[in-house]
């Protein structure tokens, strides 16, 4: 982590966690989901190491790069289908991150807060987060709940926080792309993020914002 972005970690008291890839251990489930949308489309599987490399939002055109090709009308649609039962299939098999929940507690216990946002669908996230006994641990839970045109969490977050009450500037989101890093930018909020994700630490590293290797390592550096 540079230093001088870790000299901007101050004053925070309230973290808002990203799921997939941060709080979740889910990307075997991403790869497998990503390789039924390869199958179908004529292209040979990838390993994840290539996908952490090349994955981006928006998350059309990304996909269009990675099969060589524009999407016809409707294809886009049995491209999220088919992801959907791919990463449903695998999901009984995620895991929580290493120290989660541990490190949900630890924070509270130090004095802070803490919400959830994720750019999954919130009819698909809040049973999930529940079915792992987290609910409890945060003061709201926002999946997508409506589309937007760039793909990003930005909006989202935004409102995330102004539906809380929550002063930008004591806020941290936690999460492991680096959407995630425009996001808290456009919010007026800081950022660490994890190198534990869908993107490889390099890529991180580019966004000039903190990075870490888990949940962890991204409190500890709150101090």
């Amino acid at each position: 982590m540079a230093e001088n972005a870790l000299d901007q970690l101050t004053g925070i008291t309230h973290i808002v966690w990203d799921w997939n890839g941060t709080l979740l251990d889910d990307n075997h489930a991403n790869i497998m989901a990503v390789n039924r949308i390869c199958a179908q489309f004529g292209r040979p599987p990838i390993e994840l190491d290539y996908w952490r490399s090349v994955f981006q939002r928006p998350l059309m055109p990304c996909y269009e790069e990675l099969l060589g090709r524009r999407f016809d009308d409707g294809e886009w649609k049995r491209v999220n289908e088919t992801y959907e039962r791919g990463y449903s299939a695998a999901l009984p098999s995620c895991r929580l991150a290493t120290g989660v929940p541990d490190v949900l507690h630890e924070w509270s216990s130090a004095g802070g807060t803490q919400s959830l946002l994720s750019m999954a669908s919130h009819g698909h996230l809040i049973p999930l987060v529940s079915e792992r006994g987290l609910t409890h641990h945060f003061t709201r839970i926002d999946g997508r709940r409506v589309g937007s045109v760039d793909d990003s969490k930005a909006k989202h977050l935004v409102t995330h926080l102004a539906e809380q009450d929550i002063d930008p500037a004591t806020a941290v989101l936690i999460g492991d792309v680096d959407d995630d890093a425009w996001a808290a930018r456009e919010a007026g909020a800081h950022v660490i993020l994890v190198a534990s994700g869908l993107m490889s630490r390099t890529r991180l590293e580019a966004t000039g914002h903190p990075v870490v290797s888990s949940p962890i390592d991204a409190v500890a550096a709150l101090g």
